[in-house]
C-alpha cells in the first residue's frame, strides 16, 4: 500500500539547510496499523505530509497505492489526496460555521458522492454521533470535534488513513475512544499511520517506526508485545 525508497526532506533557510528526513525506506501494507513515533523535530510530521502528498521530497521515491506520486503533478497530487488518503489532525480542522453533519457532508460533496446527506449521517452514526449532527464544533466538546473530524475522514472510503497526534488534546477517556475507532479502521482493512510522541499509544501497533533526526532507528512490533488498548495508561 505505501513503499518510500530512500526519502530525503530538505529545507533551505537563508545560507543553513535544515534536514527534516535523511533517507528514509519503508514500506507498510493493507490492513496495518503502525505507529510513527517520535520526538518534535524528529521528522514524524514530514513524513506524514510526503506521504498523504501534502508535500514532495527532494529526493527519492514515493509509492502509494500503486501509483508513484514522486512522479505525479500538483494537480494530480490533489486527485490522489481526494481518492486514496484520509487526514486526522490534532487540532480537528472543523468548519466553525459548518454543523457536525455539514463538516461531514462537506468532503462528499466534493468528491461528487450521491446521496452525501445520508452518507454524512450514516457515518457519524458509526462514531457516535448520531445524536449531534446539527451541533456546530463551538457546541460539542474536543472529544466530539474529533470524532467529527475522524468521521469526515472515514467518510469517502478511501483506503490510507492518516493521523498526526489525534489524541494530543484530548483527555485519557477521550483519547481512548479514537484509539479504539482508529484501530477498528485497521481490522476492517485500512491501512492506518499514527503520528505521536506518545510511547504508551505504540504498544497497540502493529509495528512501531521510530524516527530520530530524520532517520528510521527501529522498526518493529512494539518492544514489550502488543497489548490491548484497556491495558493503557498515560
Amino acid at each position: 500500500m505505501i513503499k518510500l525508497e530512500n526519502i530525503s526532506k530538505r529545507y533551505e533557510m537563508g545560507e543553513i539547510t535544515v534536514s527534516a528526513l535523511d533517507g528514509i525506506s519503508l514500506e507498510v501494507g493493507k490492513g496495518e496499523f503502525v505507529v510513527v513515533l517520535g520526538p518534535s523535530g524528529s521528522g514524524k510530521t514530514t513524513l506524514l505530509n510526503i506521504i498523504g502528498a501534502l508535500d514532495v521530497p527532494t529526493e527519492g521515491q514515493v509509492h502509494i497505492n500503486g501509483g508513484n506520486l514522486s512522479l505525479t503533478k500538483k494537480a494530480n497530487r490533489f486527485k490522489f489526496r481526494r481518492e486514496t488518503v484520509s487526514f486526522i489532525f490534532q487540532t480537528f480542522n472543523l468548519f466553525p460555521s459548518l454543523t457536525a453533519l455539514e463538516n461531514v457532508q462537506f468532503v462528499l460533496d466534493m468528491a461528487n458522492e450521491p446521496n452525501s446527506r445520508d452518507k454524512a449521517m450514516a457515518v457519524l452514526a458509526d462514531v457516535g454521533l448520531g445524536d449531534r449532527v446539527e451541533h456546530f464544533p463551538h457546541e460539542l466538546s474536543g472529544g466530539e470535534q474529533q470524532r467529527v473530524a475522524i468521521a469526515r475522514a472515514l467518510a469517502t472510503g478511501n483506503p490510507v488513513l492518516l493521523a498526526d497526534e489525534p489524541t494530543g488534546e484530548l483527555d485519557f477517556k477521550t483519547g481512548i475512544q479514537i484509539l479504539e475507532l482508529l484501530k477498528r479502521q485497521a481490522e476492517t482493512g485500512k491501512t492506518v499511520l499514527v503520528v505521536t510522541h506518545n510511547r504508551e499509544i505504540s504498544r497497540i501497533a502493529d509495528r512501531v517506526v521510530e524516527l530520530s533526526s530524520g532517520k528510521i532507528v527501529s522498526d518493529g512490533p512494539p518492544r514489550t508485545g502488543k497489548a490491548e488498548i484497556a491495558e493503557l495508561q498515560w
